[in-house]
Protein backbone atom coordinates (compact mmCIF):
# COMPACT_ATOMS: atom_id res chain seq x y z
CA UNK A 1 0.00 0.00 0.00
CA UNK A 2 1.59 3.57 -1.09
CA UNK A 3 0.20 6.42 1.07
CA UNK A 4 3.01 8.81 1.38
CA UNK A 5 4.90 11.49 -0.34
CA UNK A 6 1.94 11.49 -3.48
CA UNK A 7 3.58 8.75 -5.37
CA UNK A 8 1.06 5.90 -7.62
CA UNK A 9 1.52 3.38 -9.65
CA UNK A 10 1.74 3.21 -13.13
CA UNK A 11 1.14 -0.46 -15.50
CA UNK A 12 2.82 -0.06 -18.57
CA UNK A 13 3.04 -2.68 -21.45
CA UNK A 14 7.28 -2.02 -22.56
CA UNK A 15 8.30 -5.29 -24.78
CA UNK A 16 5.03 -7.11 -24.67
CA UNK A 17 4.96 -7.12 -20.97
CA UNK A 18 3.69 -5.02 -18.08
CA UNK A 19 5.94 -3.18 -15.39
CA UNK A 20 4.37 -1.15 -12.71
CA UNK A 21 6.61 1.96 -11.75
CA UNK A 22 5.80 5.05 -9.85
CA UNK A 23 4.48 8.02 -11.39
CA UNK A 24 2.10 10.59 -10.59
CA UNK A 25 2.34 13.76 -7.87
CA UNK A 26 -1.00 13.09 -5.69
CA UNK A 27 -2.11 10.96 -2.73
CA UNK A 28 -5.07 8.53 -2.45
CA UNK A 29 -6.33 6.87 0.12
CA UNK A 30 -6.36 2.92 0.21
CA UNK A 31 -8.59 0.65 -2.05
CA UNK A 32 -9.04 3.64 -4.50
CA UNK A 33 -8.74 2.58 -8.37
CA UNK A 34 -7.91 4.81 -10.48
CA UNK A 35 -9.14 4.59 -14.27
CA UNK A 36 -9.24 6.81 -17.66
CA UNK A 37 -11.79 5.47 -20.35
CA UNK A 38 -9.66 7.04 -23.50
CA UNK A 39 -6.39 4.46 -22.37
CA UNK A 40 -4.25 3.14 -25.70
CA UNK A 41 -7.05 0.24 -26.70
CA UNK A 42 -9.45 -2.02 -25.83
CA UNK A 43 -7.48 -5.23 -24.62
CA UNK A 44 -5.51 -2.58 -22.73
CA UNK A 45 -8.46 -1.36 -21.07
CA UNK A 46 -9.96 -4.55 -20.30
CA UNK A 47 -6.49 -5.74 -19.04
CA UNK A 48 -6.48 -3.00 -16.88
CA UNK A 49 -9.37 -3.44 -15.40
CA UNK A 50 -9.11 -7.08 -14.23
CA UNK A 51 -5.90 -5.80 -12.73
CA UNK A 52 -7.42 -2.52 -10.77
CA UNK A 53 -10.06 -5.41 -9.31
CA UNK A 54 -7.16 -7.54 -8.29
CA UNK A 55 -5.19 -4.42 -7.09
CA UNK A 56 -8.99 -3.58 -5.04
CA UNK A 57 -9.65 -7.04 -3.45
CA UNK A 58 -5.27 -6.45 -2.16
CA UNK A 59 -6.55 -3.28 -1.01
CA UNK A 60 -3.69 -1.38 -3.31
CA UNK A 61 -3.76 1.85 -4.80
CA UNK A 62 -2.91 1.80 -8.76
CA UNK A 63 -3.07 3.88 -11.13
CA UNK A 64 -3.79 2.82 -14.52
CA UNK A 65 -3.54 5.49 -17.29
CA UNK A 66 -1.23 8.27 -17.44
CA UNK A 67 -0.96 11.46 -19.84
CA UNK A 68 2.51 10.10 -20.76
CA UNK A 69 0.89 7.33 -23.01
CA UNK A 70 -0.47 10.23 -25.10
CA UNK A 71 3.03 11.45 -25.60
CA UNK A 72 3.98 7.72 -26.26
CA UNK A 73 1.05 8.05 -29.12
CA UNK A 74 1.94 11.41 -30.52
CA UNK A 75 6.06 10.02 -30.82
CA UNK A 76 4.64 6.71 -32.58
CA UNK A 77 2.45 9.21 -34.82
CA UNK A 78 5.23 11.28 -35.51
CA UNK A 79 7.72 7.82 -36.22
CA UNK A 80 5.18 6.74 -38.44
CA UNK A 81 4.81 10.27 -40.65
CA UNK A 82 8.64 10.41 -40.61
CA UNK A 83 9.16 6.98 -41.88
CA UNK A 84 6.38 7.46 -44.49
CA UNK A 85 8.12 10.78 -45.60
CA UNK A 86 11.19 9.27 -45.60
CA UNK A 87 9.74 6.21 -48.21
CA UNK A 88 7.95 9.49 -50.33
CA UNK A 89 11.51 10.81 -50.40
CA UNK A 90 13.12 7.72 -51.29
CA UNK A 91 10.66 6.94 -54.29
CA UNK A 92 11.23 10.51 -56.06
CA UNK A 93 13.24 10.55 -58.77
CA UNK A 94 16.95 11.67 -58.62
CA UNK A 95 16.87 14.30 -60.73
CA UNK A 96 13.99 16.06 -58.63
CA UNK A 97 16.20 15.24 -55.50
CA UNK A 98 18.88 16.89 -56.56
CA UNK A 99 16.89 19.61 -58.11
CA UNK A 100 15.19 20.14 -54.54
CA UNK A 101 18.56 19.78 -52.59
CA UNK A 102 20.52 22.77 -55.22
CA UNK A 103 16.83 24.90 -54.56
CA UNK A 104 17.39 24.30 -50.70
CA UNK A 105 20.97 25.04 -50.75
CA UNK A 106 20.41 28.36 -53.13
CA UNK A 107 17.83 29.68 -50.47
CA UNK A 108 20.31 28.68 -47.75
CA UNK A 109 23.10 30.64 -49.36
CA UNK A 110 20.51 33.98 -50.45
CA UNK A 111 19.71 33.88 -46.94
CA UNK A 112 22.79 33.92 -45.83
CA UNK A 113 24.01 36.56 -48.02
CA UNK A 114 21.25 38.86 -46.47
CA UNK A 115 22.71 38.56 -43.31
CA UNK A 116 26.24 38.72 -43.58
CA UNK A 117 28.05 41.78 -42.03
CA UNK A 118 29.68 44.16 -44.57
CA UNK A 119 32.85 42.87 -43.35
CA UNK A 120 31.86 39.48 -44.25
CA UNK A 121 30.82 40.43 -47.40
CA UNK A 122 33.77 42.11 -48.40
CA UNK A 123 36.19 39.15 -47.96
CA UNK A 124 33.99 37.12 -49.67
CA UNK A 125 33.97 39.24 -53.11
CA UNK A 126 37.74 39.19 -52.16
CA UNK A 127 37.98 35.83 -52.83
CA UNK A 128 35.66 35.89 -55.30
CA UNK A 129 38.01 38.10 -56.85
CA UNK A 130 41.52 36.01 -56.49
CA UNK A 131 39.39 33.29 -57.62
CA UNK A 132 38.88 34.75 -61.20
CA UNK A 133 41.90 35.96 -61.56
CA UNK A 134 43.88 32.77 -61.01
CA UNK A 135 41.56 30.91 -63.37
CA UNK A 136 42.34 33.89 -66.06
CA UNK A 137 45.97 33.63 -65.49
CA UNK A 138 45.34 29.50 -66.10
CA UNK A 139 43.75 30.22 -68.99
CA UNK A 140 45.83 32.87 -70.51
CA UNK A 141 48.72 30.10 -70.11
CA UNK A 142 49.81 29.22 -73.46
CA UNK A 143 50.71 25.86 -74.73
CA UNK A 144 54.67 26.22 -75.57
CA UNK A 145 55.65 24.43 -78.89
CA UNK A 146 58.45 22.57 -76.98
CA UNK A 147 59.29 22.36 -73.21
CA UNK A 148 61.44 24.67 -71.56
CA UNK A 149 63.80 22.45 -70.67
CA UNK A 150 63.43 20.21 -73.92
CA UNK A 151 66.91 19.29 -75.28
CA UNK A 152 65.73 20.29 -79.01
CA UNK A 153 65.66 24.16 -77.84
CA UNK A 154 69.00 25.89 -79.96
CA UNK A 155 71.09 28.02 -78.27
CA UNK A 156 71.01 31.51 -78.74
CA UNK A 157 74.89 31.55 -80.24
CA UNK A 158 73.10 29.62 -83.12
CA UNK A 159 71.13 32.76 -83.87
CA UNK A 160 72.15 35.34 -86.03
CA UNK A 161 71.18 39.48 -86.19
CA UNK A 162 68.80 39.51 -89.08
CA UNK A 163 67.69 35.48 -89.44
CA UNK A 164 63.97 35.36 -90.16
CA UNK A 165 61.68 33.22 -87.74
CA UNK A 166 58.22 32.10 -86.59
CA UNK A 167 57.56 32.33 -83.12
CA UNK A 168 54.93 31.75 -80.69
CA UNK A 169 53.28 34.77 -79.00
CA UNK A 170 53.62 33.47 -75.11
CA UNK A 171 52.62 37.14 -73.00
CA UNK A 172 52.00 40.38 -73.36
CA UNK A 173 53.48 43.56 -71.43
CA UNK A 174 53.12 47.43 -71.56
CA UNK A 175 56.34 47.90 -73.04
CA UNK A 176 56.13 44.49 -75.75
CA UNK A 177 55.57 41.12 -76.20
CA UNK A 178 57.23 38.05 -75.07
CA UNK A 179 57.95 35.66 -77.98
CA UNK A 180 59.24 31.60 -78.07
CA UNK A 181 61.03 31.41 -81.13
CA UNK A 182 62.46 27.43 -80.03
CA UNK A 183 65.74 28.97 -78.18
CA UNK A 184 66.67 29.04 -74.83
CA UNK A 185 64.86 31.76 -73.85
CA UNK A 186 62.12 34.23 -74.53
CA UNK A 187 62.56 37.17 -77.50
CA UNK A 188 61.54 40.40 -76.13
CA UNK A 189 58.90 42.28 -79.13
CA UNK A 190 59.48 45.74 -78.26
CA UNK A 191 56.16 47.96 -79.09
CA UNK A 192 57.79 50.15 -81.53
CA UNK A 193 58.96 47.04 -83.33
CA UNK A 194 55.51 45.89 -84.55
CA UNK A 195 54.22 48.35 -86.99
CA UNK A 196 55.08 52.08 -88.22
CA UNK A 197 51.37 52.22 -89.30
CA UNK A 198 49.93 53.81 -86.37
CA UNK A 199 50.81 54.54 -82.51
CA UNK A 200 50.81 51.56 -80.50
CA UNK A 201 49.50 51.85 -77.10
CA UNK A 202 49.56 48.30 -76.04
CA UNK A 203 50.92 45.32 -77.61
CA UNK A 204 47.20 43.53 -77.48
CA UNK A 205 45.88 45.68 -80.57
CA UNK A 206 47.66 43.63 -82.45
CA UNK A 207 48.67 40.84 -80.99
CA UNK A 208 47.03 37.79 -78.66
CA UNK A 209 48.73 35.26 -76.67
CA UNK A 210 49.22 31.72 -78.96
CA UNK A 211 49.58 33.82 -81.92
CA UNK A 212 51.91 32.97 -84.31
CA UNK A 213 53.92 35.42 -85.94
CA UNK A 214 56.71 36.05 -88.15
CA UNK A 215 59.45 38.20 -86.39
CA UNK A 216 63.52 39.11 -87.46
CA UNK A 217 66.08 38.99 -84.87
CA UNK A 218 67.93 42.37 -84.39
CA UNK A 219 69.94 41.89 -81.38
CA UNK A 220 70.95 38.66 -79.69
CA UNK A 221 73.71 38.38 -75.97
CA UNK A 222 74.29 34.82 -75.65
CA UNK A 223 76.13 36.02 -72.81
CA UNK A 224 73.41 37.87 -71.04
CA UNK A 225 70.79 35.45 -72.32
CA UNK A 226 68.91 38.54 -74.52
CA UNK A 227 67.26 38.21 -77.69
CA UNK A 228 65.29 41.43 -78.87
CA UNK A 229 62.72 40.79 -81.96
CA UNK A 230 61.15 43.02 -84.82
CA UNK A 231 58.02 42.16 -87.24
CA UNK A 232 58.87 45.91 -88.98
CA UNK A 233 60.06 45.61 -92.83
CA UNK A 234 63.42 45.75 -93.73
CA UNK A 235 63.45 49.05 -95.70
CA UNK A 236 61.76 50.42 -92.06
CA UNK A 237 64.53 48.95 -90.02
CA UNK A 238 67.29 50.38 -92.67
CA UNK A 239 66.00 54.24 -92.28
CA UNK A 240 66.31 53.61 -88.51
CA UNK A 241 69.82 52.40 -88.78
CA UNK A 242 70.42 55.44 -91.08
CA UNK A 243 68.65 57.56 -88.49
CA UNK A 244 71.00 56.16 -85.94
CA UNK A 245 73.83 56.76 -87.81
CA UNK A 246 73.47 60.17 -88.04
CA UNK A 247 73.34 61.00 -84.31
CA UNK A 248 75.87 63.22 -84.67
CA UNK A 249 74.80 65.35 -87.20
CA UNK A 250 70.99 65.92 -85.52
CA UNK A 251 70.38 69.39 -83.94
CA UNK A 252 70.11 69.20 -79.98
CA UNK A 253 67.64 70.29 -77.82
CA UNK A 254 69.78 73.00 -76.30
CA UNK A 255 69.92 74.82 -79.75
CA UNK A 256 65.64 74.78 -80.13
CA UNK A 257 63.90 77.46 -78.69
CA UNK A 258 59.91 78.54 -78.85
CA UNK A 259 59.12 79.64 -82.66
CA UNK A 260 61.54 78.35 -84.43
CA UNK A 261 60.59 77.31 -87.42
CA UNK A 262 61.54 74.17 -88.99
CA UNK A 263 60.48 70.90 -91.75
CA UNK A 264 59.80 67.30 -90.56
CA UNK A 265 58.20 64.35 -91.10
CA UNK A 266 55.60 62.70 -89.68
CA UNK A 267 56.70 59.28 -88.39
CA UNK A 268 53.88 58.03 -86.31
CA UNK A 269 49.91 59.23 -85.68
CA UNK A 270 48.16 58.30 -82.37
CA UNK A 271 44.94 59.10 -80.94
CA UNK A 272 46.16 62.51 -79.80
CA UNK A 273 48.61 63.60 -82.32
CA UNK A 274 52.00 62.27 -84.61
CA UNK A 275 55.37 62.79 -84.10
CA UNK A 276 57.09 64.02 -86.31
CA UNK A 277 60.98 63.78 -87.35
CA UNK A 278 62.28 67.56 -87.64
CA UNK A 279 66.13 66.15 -87.53
CA UNK A 280 66.62 67.18 -83.95
CA UNK A 281 67.59 64.24 -80.68
CA UNK A 282 63.74 63.08 -80.39
CA UNK A 283 61.10 63.00 -82.10
CA UNK A 284 58.53 66.64 -82.17
CA UNK A 285 55.00 65.88 -80.46
CA UNK A 286 52.20 67.56 -82.75
CA UNK A 287 48.82 67.47 -80.98
CA UNK A 288 46.26 67.30 -83.29
CA UNK A 289 44.47 69.90 -82.45
CA UNK A 290 47.60 72.13 -83.81
CA UNK A 291 47.62 70.76 -86.85
CA UNK A 292 45.72 73.31 -89.33
CA UNK A 293 43.58 70.77 -91.45
CA UNK A 294 42.64 70.22 -87.58
CA UNK A 295 38.47 71.43 -87.73
CA UNK A 296 38.01 71.29 -91.36
CA UNK A 297 35.90 67.86 -91.31
CA UNK A 298 33.57 67.93 -88.13
CA UNK A 299 34.68 64.53 -85.87
CA UNK A 300 37.21 63.54 -87.77
CA UNK A 301 40.04 61.08 -85.72
CA UNK A 302 43.83 62.00 -86.24
CA UNK A 303 44.83 59.53 -88.88
CA UNK A 304 42.07 60.85 -91.32
CA UNK A 305 44.39 63.82 -91.79
CA UNK A 306 47.49 63.30 -90.26
CA UNK A 307 49.66 60.20 -92.27
CA UNK A 308 52.37 58.42 -92.00
CA UNK A 309 55.21 60.65 -94.58
CA UNK A 310 53.91 63.68 -94.42
CA UNK A 311 56.12 66.73 -94.69
CA UNK A 312 54.97 69.20 -92.55
CA UNK A 313 56.19 72.68 -92.10
CA UNK A 314 55.88 73.47 -87.36
CA UNK A 315 57.11 75.18 -85.38
CA UNK A 316 58.50 74.80 -81.83
CA UNK A 317 56.05 75.44 -79.47
CA UNK A 318 58.45 74.86 -76.06
CA UNK A 319 61.49 72.88 -74.93
CA UNK A 320 61.65 70.59 -71.61
CA UNK A 321 65.48 69.84 -71.17
CA UNK A 322 64.70 67.76 -68.09
CA UNK A 323 62.37 65.34 -70.33
CA UNK A 324 63.91 65.77 -73.38
CA UNK A 325 60.93 66.68 -75.09
CA UNK A 326 59.73 68.99 -78.03
CA UNK A 327 56.41 70.30 -78.45
CA UNK A 328 55.34 71.72 -82.10
CA UNK A 329 52.19 73.62 -83.43
CA UNK A 330 51.35 73.88 -87.18
CA UNK A 331 49.99 77.05 -86.84
CA UNK A 332 51.78 79.77 -87.26
CA UNK A 333 52.37 81.39 -84.02
CA UNK A 334 51.20 85.01 -83.04
CA UNK A 335 54.04 86.79 -81.71
CA UNK A 336 55.24 85.93 -85.72
CA UNK A 337 55.06 88.63 -88.19
CA UNK A 338 53.50 87.82 -91.67
CA UNK A 339 50.45 86.16 -92.85
CA UNK A 340 48.46 83.63 -91.16
CA UNK A 341 45.67 81.19 -92.03
CA UNK A 342 42.86 82.17 -91.29
CA UNK A 343 39.40 79.39 -91.16
CA UNK A 344 36.25 80.84 -91.72
CA UNK A 345 33.36 78.64 -89.42
CA UNK A 346 30.17 78.73 -91.21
Amino acid sequence: MLLSLGLGLLVQRLSGAFQITKISSFCHRPGTVFYKHDAPNTNERTLFHQLAVQSQQRNEDVVLYSDDWENDEEDEHSKEEKRMNTSRWESLDPRIKSKIIQNAQEKAIRNKKKNESAADKKRRLMFLYKDSERKRKRASRVQRPLATNSPDRITLRELEVGQETEGTVISLANFGAYVDVGSECDGLLHVSQITREEFVEHPRQYLSPGEKVVVRITRVNAEEKKLQLTMLPKEVIAMDEDDDDDDEERVKLEDLFPDDELWGEIKRVTAFGSYVEIGAEVDGWLHFMDHPDFGMIPGAKPKEFMNVGDRIRCWVASVDLEKDRVKLTANRPATLPGPRREMERR
